[in-house]
C-alpha cells in the first residue's frame, strides 16, 4: 500500500481503496485470506503507518 504523508489515519486509507475498488466493502468471512477484505486491509494499514513512523 502507497501511504502518502498526509494518509496518518490508517482507515482514511482504506477508505480510499474501497473508492477506488481496490478493496471490498464488506468481509465476506467465506475465504481466511481474501486480498480484497477489508480487515485485512486495515490490518496491513495499521502495518504500514507504524513502520512509516
Amino acid at each position: 500500500m502507497v501511504l502518502g504523508k498526509k494518509d496518518a489515519d490508517p482507515r482514511k486509507v482504506v477508505r480510499k481503496l474501497m473508492k477506488a475498488g481496490k478493496v471490498k466493502k464488506k468481509c465476506c468471512r467465506s475465504k481466511p485470506r481474501c486480498k480484497k477484505c477489508p480487515v485485512l486491509a486495515l490490518q496491513r494499514a495499521k502495518t504500514d503507518v507504524k513502520k512509516a513512523a
